[in-house]
């Protein structure tokens, strides 16, 4: 079967466009503004210490080092391959 090939400016729009807090809560994940700072429960290793970089677009768990953007964050979350987290996230970006 032959998977879909995803061009690098879409891959780039993906991660860079779409707000990485807007998304933990548009997936229903576990958030919450503690102490003034967006947190997230972490798909890999289940703990809150955690945080986003507006600037930077990445989402961060201090206990076990992770960084995410959009893609890797949807793929961790929904347990999904990359082809279904671009898939799943091509229809949220913006206009």
């Amino acid at each position: 079967m032959s998977r879909q090939r995803y061009d690098d400016e879409l891959l780039r729009r993906l991660r860079n466009e779409i707000p990485i807090a807007w998304l933990i809560q548009q997936l229903a994940w576990p958030c919450k503004t503690r102490e003034g700072r967006f947190v997230f429960l972490c798909p890999q290793c289940n703990e809150t210490e955690s945080g986003v970089n507006p600037r930077t677009n990445l989402g961060r768990c201090f206990p076990c080092e992770t960084n995410f953007n959009p893609i890797d964050f949807t793929m961790s979350a929904r347990q999904c391959d990359f082809c279904d987290a671009v898939d799943h996230l091509i229809p949220l970006l913006p206009g």
